[in-house]
């Protein structure tokens, strides 16, 4: 874990964060947070990790969700050298299914 993300402002954050009870929840907060297009990216993000779980090809990923392939590069390097934050969270998001 980076040590300069550790920080009272950003455990506030993540218990704000944690607060929130359902998806609309979500919604609300996270859009007076933050801008659309930063929503917009981190969702892009998060599905660009999930189509290369799934073995896409960078052009197959960068047409269906219009991400460069730079976006792409560092999603796949945090895929594979990262803490595994978006492996934990596929798995629990399966075991929902």
């Amino acid at each position: 874990m980076n040590k300069k993300l550790r920080t009272e402002a950003v455990d506030n954050l993540f218990d704000a964060i944690l607060s929130l009870r359902d998806k609309e929840e979500c919604y609300i907060f996270f859009e007076d947070l933050a801008t659309i297009n930063e929503l917009l990216s981190l969702s892009q993000r998060f599905e660009v990790a999930g189509m290369l779980r799934e073995h896409k090809t960078y052009l197959e990923i960068a047409e269906k969700t219009g991400a460069s392939t730079a976006t792409i590069s560092r999603v796949n390097r945090s895929l594979n050298y990262g803490n595994d934050g978006y492996g934990m969270v596929f798995e629990r998001m399966e075991k929902q299914r």
